[in-house]
């Protein structure tokens, strides 16, 4: 018979096993997660699958309003604790018409100008000057914002860089922000839906890996109608490319189009030089040469000049640092914006309108905001192969 000593030594060395067996069975099952969700497959519930030949991005629904035609709802998230976050009355907000920008201002230094007032400022609406109805100034104001990562062939030698540039960027938001992650190659992948823990999405970043085409188009899409239901007034995108599109159902219109429907912030980071071209060679789904070294900074830019934003340009592949100011910089002007509300003129008339703000009193200043809204119910867009 096992003395009570060696009975002790043989249950601590099954407990030691058995333990060890659980962290291998977690391991292992951490690494299925990661394979599985770079094949498009993300549990448990937002995942993007193939309908029709075209990525669909899925996310939880709740019963819908009757009449409502929202095909896209999310739960109702709980309140954030800490200072109450300033809105427009509920009349104003339901006043038909109302519409709400975020305005940049800076001086001839490029430094951010904060303290405005009301009477500072002037907006005109297809050039009709219209009452400022409401002025926040965003100093701490949380912000629902998207990352869309590019992890095509191409971002193979970049990756750690982009990793610990978001990292960083991450850990430069308001503790308070609602972010969500998205990885894109020959299609987005949703790694991380919304949430205000931040570890939790830089967790994530682990799971970035190259492979394959970039379906920019078809990633920014996604990430506008993703991003349209986070908790805040107050959304952005953040999209760090390499290359061109040359895998999206999405066209260019499209995405102009949809960007043009809605009031978010459009930041991006090029990746390359953005004249390089010649002859590209395939392998498969992987690609070398030719535009997958060429980064798309003209429809870059021209997203983020429609939305108000900013487009970064990291020429030095490899230039860590540069990307990293880069992300700083997008989180701190973040903080340093106002928020103005208007009503539009003839809101029975929907569409497009151009959109102007000025500071006439100090025309020293340089006034960024984005350069229409679109007045009255606008088409959303539902997935490739929609329309315009």
């Amino acid at each position: 018979m096992l003395s009570l000593r060696g009975r002790m030594g043989c249950g601590r060395a099954a407990t030691a096993t058995a333990a060890a067996g659980i962290l291998l069975a977690m391991l292992l099952a951490g690494a299925r997660q990661a394979a599985a969700q770079q094949r498009g497959y993300v549990p448990p519930a937002p995942s993007i699958n193939n309908k029709q030949g075209g990525s669909v991005l899925e996310l939880p629904t709740t019963p819908a309003r009757q009449g409502g035609n929202d095909a896209l709802t999310m739960p109702q998230l709980s309140p954030q604790q800490g200072q109450e976050l300033e809105l427009p009355s509920r009349a104003l907000r339901n006043q038909s018409g109302y519409e709400q920008v975020t305005v940049t201002v800076t001086d001839q230094s490029g430094r951010y100008v904060t303290g405005l007032q009301k009477g500072d400022f002037r907006i005109y609406v297809d050039g009709i000057q219209r009452p400022l109805e409401f002025l926040r100034q965003d100093l701490n104001t949380p912000v629902s914002i998207g990352i869309l990562a590019d992890t095509s062939g191409s971002m193979e030698p970049k990756l750690q860089q982009l990793r610990a540039a978001i990292s960083q960027f991450i850990s430069d938001l308001n503790s308070q922000d609602d972010v969500f992650l998205f990885a894109f190659s020959n299609r987005p992948f949703l790694l991380q839906p919304f949430t205000t823990n931040h570890f939790l999405v830089r967790s994530r970043l682990a799971l970035l890996h190259a492979y394959g085409q970039t379906a920019l188009f078809d990633a920014i899409m996604d990430g506008l109608i993703m991003v349209k239901h986070g908790r805040y007034d107050k959304k952005a995108l953040l999209v760090v490319t390499d290359g061109m599109d040359n895998a999206s159902q999405a066209t260019l219109q499209q995405v102009v189009g949809q960007a043009r429907r809605m009031g978010v912030l459009i930041y991006s980071i090029g990746i390359g030089d953005p004249n390089s071209g010649g002859v590209g060679i395939a392998f498969g789904p992987f690609m070398f040469g030719g535009d997958m070294d060429r980064v798309d900074t003209q429809t870059l830019t021209a997203l983020s000049s429609e939305s108000g934003a900013r487009t970064f340009l990291v020429r030095e592949v490899g230039d860590g640092e540069a990307l990293r100011q880069d992300t700083a910089a997008i989180s701190n002007e973040l903080r340093e914006q106002y928020t103005v509300g208007f009503v539009a003129p003839d809101p029975s008339r929907p569409g497009y309108r151009s959109l102007r703000v000025d500071i006439p009193g100090k025309p020293e200043l340089t006034v960024r905001v984005r350069k229409g809204v679109t007045v009255g119910p606008g088409t959303e867009y539902a997935g490739p192969g929609a329309g315009p």
